[in-house]
């Protein structure tokens, strides 16, 4: 798209771009597709525990029963490696792709404020979103993880469900990266979801590269809670880590009594 004129009024600019980035009406047919697919997408970026893995050959067909979009080619050549996988592999990917990596973890907040004070913020803030919804999650995993913002997604709807994901559009950019590197898989999986949001701008991208090459932004906050984490890593966002114990008090010997000398 080519840039705006600049004789249009600043504020007149800024509520065309909004309206362009904001996400069309859709028919109810095309809002219950929508939802499906997050559905999807959410159920395919969980662990893949023994139930799921068991539920490959449903999960292949729903997703070839999906009308022709980009969306549905992705999740399909997802599905297709995910169907023929042995379950252990499954698995061990899993944990090296999510939990391992810092730059393809799920906790979509540690991409937008890092280790500050502020991530802290984002998830009270996120609680209070799904709740003003009528929505209570489970508690098993925190409110930023992806699998937990896509079902909110599929559930509360385009305008509402969906904020979430638009406001971390950056992070999902740069986890789709990451699993590009990697040459994983599940990167169709966040391609997918990416082909139901805005297109990227040029700060989008501007930003995804500054974040691959400084990382998320960090402050010392007392005890840092993602710490050392093995061979020149970190903690992933969302691992227990605890804290160093602290040197053993020294503690002065006692006085000795004089033996000798005056009195």
């Amino acid at each position: 798209m080519s840039p705006l004129p600049t004789a249009i009024p600043a504020l007149v600019r800024t509520r065309v771009r909004a309206a362009v980035r904001r996400p069309p009406r859709l028919t109810p047919e095309e809002t219950a597709g929508r939802a499906l697919t997050l559905r999807l997408v959410s159920l395919l970026l969980q662990y893949p525990d023994a139930e799921l893995t068991a539920s490959r050959p449903e999960l292949t067909t729903v997703v070839q029963a999906l009308p022709a979009t980009p969306a549905a080619e992705h999740l399909a050549l997802f599905t297709d490696w995910f169907a023929a996988q042995d379950p252990e592999a499954l698995e061990r990917h899993y944990v090296e792709m999510f939990d391992l990596r810092r730059r393809s973890s799920l906790y979509l907040t540690y991409y937008l404020h890092g280790d500050t004070r502020r991530r802290g913020m984002a998830l009270l803030t996120l609680n209070q979103r799904y709740r003003a919804a009528g929505w209570n999650t489970d508690g098993g995993e925190l409110p930023d993880h992806l699998p937990v913002v896509l079902e909110f997604a599929a559930l509360a709807g385009p305008r509402t469900g969906e904020a979430p994901l638009r406001q971390h559009r950056r992070g999902l950019e740069l986890i789709h990266r990451a699993l590009t590197d990697a040459d994983s898989p599940y990167r169709h999986v966040l391609a997918a979801l990416l082909t139901l949001l805005p297109p990227a701008t040029e700060a989008d991208r501007a930003a995804v590269a500054q974040l691959v090459a400084e990382g998320p932004p960090n402050e010392e906050v007392g005890l840092d809670p993602y710490g050392a984490y093995g061979e020149g890593e970190f903690a992933p966002p969302g691992t227990f880590v605890p804290p160093v114990p602290a040197p053993p008090t020294r503690v002065p010997p006692a006085p000795t009594s004089r033996t000798g000398g005056p009195r």
